[in-house]
């Protein structure tokens, strides 16, 4: 029932594996490795073999770390819709009423959607074989180094299973997933880095996958448990939480919704009749659309943001001041996770419920329909944001005045951290306007920010490392890519710490790169709002003859 004839696992390789998705997941993974492999591959003619050339090291180590990185941006995307998307389908319920048992369920939701990624893994191995002969890394480390990343992506698929038990949504189970996984795994990838030789060895190959199954071992056993006794199951598979109750049973932070500032992201139901000129849209969208299924993600983001935010608020604003980019950074990324939530389902979810029609046949004009669902989740994702901003604030405008001589960039880190937000919600909408899944419209949202904010930065590491400044024009092509990024035009700004003549960032990336990246993105939002409402324009002439 566990493994040889458990029907969840079954069923879901059978529905899985035969999905077009599957092979062109595999042949991009695949290719993307051999390209890095290929571009990277040692210049020299001939390498020192009884030594560890460094060249070579270099090379293997970045495949791994190259290839964990992808496993822990994807094991979400396969995972954290195990349970939430049966709750969705309306099947949780007669699931749960099998004969099955709750760890049989759990086992197979785990086992199929981990089969993607081992399916990756081994495929990555011919790959890794032909930098064995390069020296650098023996064969042993291989086979530590690949079972540390096989215990930890089974470590990340429980995690993305755990999260999903405990939500009724996709995309909030996703969005918990990866505000968890990320961290451990950025952790984990500098760990790899630092250390070296026997040290790294032990604890790749002992320490760590130990420690990684012992985690697993415990979420599977809570996972099991509250499938075993389920409190989200009622009649008709009704899933609206009643926010009087849900107060009543949290724990930790509590929202509430008529009190400053809950009021601004989480505004309580309305309970008379909208005034005039009201929008309907927006009104529905922020009272009842994202929040009828509680405040529990609200209160796992803010927790979570901020439980990562005080240690790095502490060392980037205050302990070393240079850093105050890699706190703007991070500010960056947790808008990149939580800003396409609440507007990648604003139109899939309208046709997943079939109401997109009945919709453009009311008088609600296109504009109006578009703006709400914009500003909504512009407003929930600049108010989350927010939380993470007033740090820097702080930093800035009370003593000892670290910054005072730097207000120039202070402001144009606020000004990046406002577009970022503005492109997040926009590019989101654009994928919810134009895909008719809000899953597949949510993970196409991710995929373009990695390739807009995080791709720029590690091709410039990359080009830094294996193509030096002046040898290849390779390196030049690069470095004028990456306004692309908002990263990289917060590391642009000059930084002077009230120094004289002093310039501990860039100054000439900034004329470059800062501006660029506000012209582009300017640009690009505007563009995309053109786009959307010129499709609802032409969608609203059709559904009205």
């Amino acid at each position: 029932m566990y493994l040889l004839e458990n029907p969840v696992l079954q069923r879901e390789l059978l529905v899985n594996l035969r999905m077009v998705r599957a092979f062109v997941l595999l042949f991009a993974y695949v290719a993307m490795l051999g390209l890095v492999v290929y571009v990277a591959w040692p210049s020299q003619p001939r390498l020192d073999l009884t030594t560890r050339p460094k060249e070579a090291e270099r090379l293997v180590n970045l495949f791994f770390l190259g290839q964990y990185a992808l496993m822990a941006l994807m094991a979400p995307s396969f995972a954290a819709g195990t349970i939430t998307g049966e709750k969705e389908r309306k099947t949780y319920e007669m699931l749960l009423a099998s004969p099955m048992r709750p760890g049989a369920i759990v086992l197979g939701k785990l086992l199929a959607a981990l089969c993607h990624l081992g399916v990756l893994v081994f495929a990555s191995l011919p790959i890794v074989m032909l930098c064995l002969p390069l020296g650098g890394v023996s064969l042993y480390e291989v086979l530590v180094t690949y079972l540390a990343m096989a215990t930890s992506v089974i470590a990340f698929g429980m995690i993305c299973i755990s999260a999903s038990s405990y939500f009724t949504r996709t995309i909030a189970a996703l969005v918990v997933s990866y505000l968890i996984i990320l961290p451990m795994a950025l952790f984990c990838v500098l760990f790899y880095s630092v250390l070296e030789g026997m040290v790294r060895l032990v604890i790749v190959g002992a320490i760590f996958p130990t420690a990684c199954m012992a985690g697993c071992i415990v979420l599977f056993g809570i996972t099991s448990r509250r499938l075993l006794h389920p409190p989200d199951v009622g009649a008709e598979a009704k899933d609206v939480v009643d926010p009087d109750l849900e107060q009543k049973s949290a724990v930790g932070m509590v929202i509430r919704s008529d009190q400053f500032p809950d009021r601004l992201f989480a505004p309580p139901r309305r309970v008379d009749f909208m005034q005039d000129n009201i929008n309907p849209v927006y009104d529905k969208e922020m009272r009842s659309e994202l929040f009828g299924q509680g405040t529990l993600m609200l209160r796992m983001v803010i927790q979570l943001s901020m439980f990562l935010a005080l240690p790095l608020m502490a060392v980037c604003l205050y302990v070393s001041p240079a850093l105050a980019p890699w706190y703007t950074s991070y500010v960056v990324l947790f808008n990149m996770l939580v800003g396409p939530v609440f507007s990648a389902g604003s139109i899939t979810s309208e046709r997943e419920r079939q109401t997109l029609e009945l919709l453009l046949c009311t008088t609600v004009s296109p504009w109006q329909i578009l703006s709400a669902k914009l500003y909504s989740g512009l407003r929930v994702s600049c108010v989350l944001t927010s939380f993470l901003v007033w740090p820097l604030l702080l930093a800035w405008l009370l003593p000892p005045w670290t910054y005072r001589h730097d207000s120039a960039t202070i402001i144009a880190y606020l000004g990046i951290i406002v577009l970022t937000s503005l492109t997040t919600t926009t590019v989101a909408l654009f994928c919810s306007v134009m895909l008719r899944r809000t899953s597949v419209s949510l993970m196409t949202a991710y995929l373009l920010f990695i390739m807009l904010f995080a791709l720029p930065v590690a091709a410039k590491a990359f080009a830094e490392v294996f193509f030096p400044a002046g040898t290849s024009p390779v390196y030049d092509w690069v470095q004028h890519s990456a306004f692309l990024s908002p990263l990289a035009a917060a590391f642009s700004l000059p930084l002077n710490l009230g120094q004289e003549n002093a310039a501990l960032h860039g100054t000439g990336w900034w004329e470059y790169t800062g501006l660029s990246f506000f012209a582009f993105y300017s640009l690009l939002d505007v563009t995309l709002l053109g786009s959307m409402l010129w499709l609802f324009n032409m969608r609203w002439r059709v559904s009205t003859t």
